[in-house]
């Protein structure tokens, strides 16, 4: 117990944001690519890519999504996986039931899991020119919903005065605090 607080707060204090990483393995020149940006694009923020983990396919990433976010060194969790209409509903099925399993395991874990699926009901041009803004806005959901939440963790039950970067100080004169 007095580990992980302590590692959370050592943590906070070097504001380093650790993610994990789940890429589908299917469509793989699709996602391949969609690792090289969130890759690059999380250097861009200053985050730490911890733990890059492939999976068959889309359906299977909840079961490394959970054990990602039980760790420690995770702060939060990117998945990136291409869902492609084919001539069954398939896609809806996979992409419907994964991202539904995915966002329960972030309330579960009360750490954030970025969404870079995309589809359902899109065919192989339509993922290929999603590739860079799915991946890229993973990443930035990712490390912007790790700060806020450690904006809002840190207020605990005091008011502060709202100086700090992403807290509106003009809406905390009335005694609401507002996280950017």
């Amino acid at each position: 117990m007095g580990m992980s607080s302590h590692t959370s707060n050592d943590n906070a204090a070097t504001n380093t944001i650790r993610l994990g990483v789940v890429v589908a393995e299917f469509n793989g020149e699709i996602t391949s690519s969609m690792l090289e940006r969130a890759c690059n694009h999380a250097k861009e923020l200053n985050a730490e890519i911890r733990y890059i983990c492939y999976v068959p396919g889309t359906f299977d990433m909840p079961l490394f999504v959970a054990d990602l976010l039980s760790k420690d060194d995770v702060d939060a969790v990117v998945t990136l996986g291409a869902v492609i209409k084919g001539e069954t509903m398939h896609d809806e099925i996979v992409a419907l039931n994964a991202s539904r399993l995915i966002a329960d395991l972030a309330l579960r874990y009360g750490k954030p899991v970025a969404l870079g699926i995309s589809g359902p009901g899109m065919n192989y041009e339509q993922a290929v020119d999603r590739i860079n803004p799915v991946s890229t806005r993973a990443v930035s959901a990712a490390v912007n919903m790790v700060k806020r939440l450690r904006m809002l963790r840190s207020k605990g039950n005091g008011k502060g005065k709202g100086k700090g970067k992403g807290i509106d100080s003009n809406r905390e004169d009335a005694g609401t605090i507002v996280i950017r």
